[in-house]
């Protein structure tokens, strides 16, 4: 009898979010890597926070996948992101349908996302010693200091209207 190996390999997603002020000019990075194939995402917004940009980099990351049932592990120096889902606290957030919660909208945006892969959320130190979240902060400082930036309309409409 003939032995198979199957040799599981996960995505690796590198994530950082940027704001200039805060609230002020934002935006993300993130890099994908399967492998040897790596892919760079950025984006940057007028009027938004730091928080904001951490959480939409790790959406943007998710959306930009072509398959679902995904092994993830994701990489992140924002403990608002890792704590949120490693501590189930987001969970409880949307049995209550994020009563008084910030970033409600880009939380449902993650959850849909979420339940589409395995995802395992991992802290490392921010502006340290990891060369792939040093460069994604480089993409969403450049991002965020860029031209063209996009309008976070959803933080806008509640940021104008206190």
């Amino acid at each position: 009898m003939q032995s198979h190996t199957i040799n599981f390999m996960s995505l690796i997603i590198y994530t950082d979010g940027a704001s200039r002020g805060n609230p002020g000019r934002g935006g993300y990075g993130a890099i994908l890597q399967w492998g040897d194939k790596k892919k760079e995402l950025s984006g940057g917004y007028k009027m938004t926070t730091n928080n904001r940009m951490e959480l939409l980099a790790v959406i943007k990351a998710l959306e930009a996948l072509s398959r679902d049932g995904l092994e993830i592990q994701i990489y992140t120096d924002s403990k608002y992101v890792v704590d949120s889902v490693e501590k189930g606290w987001v969970f409880g957030w949307e049995k209550k349908a994020f009563a008084g919660k910030k970033n409600h909208d880009l939380w449902m945006r993650y959850l849909k996302l979420h339940r589409k892969h395995r995802i395992k959320f991992n802290w490392v130190k921010g502006h340290a010693t990891n060369a792939m979240n040093n460069r994604c902060d480089e993409l969403a400082t450049m991002a965020a200091d860029g031209g063209n930036l996009e309008v976070d309309e959803f933080y806008e409409q509640e940021f104008y209207a206190q």
